[in-house]
């Protein structure tokens, strides 16, 4: 199936817009500090130029992988910086906010150049673990975290009585 150039650029652009506010919304949900329109924006923009790159099909031979392979390396490193301002640390220094919305975003980016290269298996896959740890991994966390932490002295009158 042929698609056009124009409706595969719109396709890659939408597909980024769209995986990046399902992201930014999960976040938004969940009260964090950079939330749906942010997530769109970095995954669009990653998608963008990356498009820029590849053209209308998949990596066009004449630019080579070394242009897309350079485009890439730009945005995942601007993005590290946009994702380090969402991170804090608290007054005493002990705890750190913040990390799951980086980690994110940068993700969010990482997808966008997928979808802006064509790359629709990768960026299937990555994102369905993506949805996977985003709902899942708080409660499975706190439930490993319930199992492997000894019970407290009031925990443990509790559960003897």
């Amino acid at each position: 199936m042929v698609i056009e150039p124009v409706t595969d650029l719109v396709l890659r652009l939408s597909a980024a817009t769209i995986v990046g506010c399902i992201i930014g919304l999960n976040r938004e949900l969940k009260h964090q500090s950079a939330g749906l329109r942010t997530h769109a924006l970095v995954a669009l923009g990653a998608a963008l130029t990356t498009a820029l790159v590849t053209g209308s099909s998949d990596i066009a031979a004449d630019q080579g992988i070394d242009a897309l392979s350079r485009v890439i390396q730009g945005i995942i490193t601007g993005v590290g910086f946009l994702g380090a301002g969402v991170i804090l640390r608290t007054d005493d220094g002990r705890t750190v906010h913040g990390l799951t919305t980086a980690a994110s975003i940068w993700l969010a980016a990482c997808l966008g150049s997928a979808c802006g290269a064509g790359a629709w298996a990768v960026t299937s896959v990555a994102f369905g673990l993506l949805l996977v740890i985003l709902l899942l991994g708080a409660p499975v966390e706190r439930w490993v975290i319930r199992k492997l932490q000894p019970a407290s002295e009031e925990q443990k009158k509790t559960h003897e009585t």
